[in-house]
């Protein structure tokens, strides 16, 4: 009993500093909230006096796509856009019946044009070699990218993406939806992209641009040019989307569209072994950010990892009420951001999952914390 006694203030200052550490914690985590993404929930487009019409090239590659280029090609051949366009569509070393069909697409669709590609780049992994050629086949300045695999969720998506070429913007940021189907994976699918946006959109909002999605994105071809192509990034298998963007994009040049008209939609994988695959290579490019970047993203997932664990120590050790203060604050303003940013980007129907959804993304980080260091693998898509 003496011995304990002695101890006892030692104990109580460490019960202490465990629940200072999870005040830090929700203090960080409320920063994030609060400077970054309620910029996405909250937000509203500057008042447009008048809208321009620019030229655009909208780029596809595929490789071995012919369903969805059947399925997915005419939703942007029959954009409603009385301006000059075209489709480029580089069809990359396929072996299916892509070069049919889209033979078949161009005796409808005079402005479909296609790049065939019959050799494979050497030392360049992933699409950016195909990308590049398309981008370098465009006839106008603005270059509009999306997938084989997403169609347009409106006619109007060409207008919308290219309207935000104004006042110096040279990179458009678009959201890449996926199309709801029923079962649990297609909901942790389109909330993973649901935080993903968050992030990006919020930080571009906010003047910090480090990614965009090759989904939906649109910059200018002089600044693709300017910056020699994807030159410095050809011996990383991904990043043809997010690592360029990083490296070209800033608080001056760069613009988000939040309108549903300008969203794209794609199906989602259907395996759990697809979708973590398609992550884990994702995530392996992150190491490659600026350091700024790297530095804000890691704060970000280490509060949040660091967040629960606190909070249970903090329950047991020190005082559970006390516990709670932090916890509320946190979830409610949570709750509020999250829930009016899943109405901007119509992922409403996952917010009912929110106390799911948090949990979730503390374990979604252990599952994919080893991808920052592995080696990116080199496939196309």
């Amino acid at each position: 009993m003496e011995r304990f006694t002695i101890f006892a203030p030692m104990l109580m200052r460490w019960e202490f500093l465990i629940f200072c550490a999870l005040v830090a914690v929700t203090l960080v985590q409320l920063f994030y909230y609060l400077f970054f993404f309620r910029r996405v929930a909250f937000y509203k487009p500057a008042p447009k006096v008048n809208s321009q019409q620019h030229p655009v090239s909208v780029v596809i590659c595929a490789r071995d796509e012919d369903e969805n280029l059947a399925r997915h090609l005419p939703g942007v051949l029959v954009q409603e856009y009385a301006t000059t366009n075209e489709v480029i569509v580089v069809n990359d070393n396929s072996l299916d019946d892509s070069k049919y069909i889209l033979a078949e697409l161009q005796k409808t669709f005079k402005k479909l044009q296609i790049v065939d590609l019959t050799q494979e780049a050497k030392m360049i992994a992933g699409k950016k070699f195909p990308l590049s050629i398309g981008i370098k086949e465009a006839k106008h300045e603005i270059v509009l990218l999306t997938d084989a695999d997403c169609v347009p969720a409106s006619e109007h998506w060409m207008f919308k993406m290219q309207d935000a070429f104004s006042n110096g913007v040279e990179v458009a940021l678009g959201y890449g939806a996926y199309t709801k189907m029923p079962g649990l994976l297609n909901k942790i699918i389109r909330f993973e992209t649901f935080h993903t946006a968050l992030q990006y959109f919020g930080y571009a909002l906010a003047g910090k641009p480090y990614m965009g999605v090759g989904r939906n994105l649109a910059y200018k071809k002089n600044l693709f040019f300017k910056n020699k192509g994807f030159s410095s990034i050809n011996h990383i298998a991904s990043g043809d989307d997010d690592l360029f963007i990083n490296k070209v994009a800033n608080k001056h040049n760069t613009t988000v569209v939040l309108d549903p008209e300008a969203f794209t939609l794609s199906n989602p994988k259907r395996s759990w072994k697809e979708w973590m695959r398609q992550k884990n290579r994702h995530y392996s490019t992150g190491k490659f950010y600026k350091s700024s970047h790297k530095f804000l993203l890691g704060l970000y997932t280490f509060s949040f990892f660091l967040f629960y664990p606190l909070f249970i120590a903090t329950a047991i050790t020190f005082d559970w009420r006390w516990s709670l203060i932090p916890l509320v604050v946190r979830l409610v303003t949570q709750a509020i951001i999250w829930n009016k940013a899943m109405k901007r980007l119509g992922e409403n129907d996952l917010f009912s999952l929110f106390l799911f959804w948090d949990i979730w993304m503390f374990i979604y980080y252990i599952i994919f914390a080893p991808a920052l260091w592995k080696k990116p693998r080199k496939s196309w898509n």
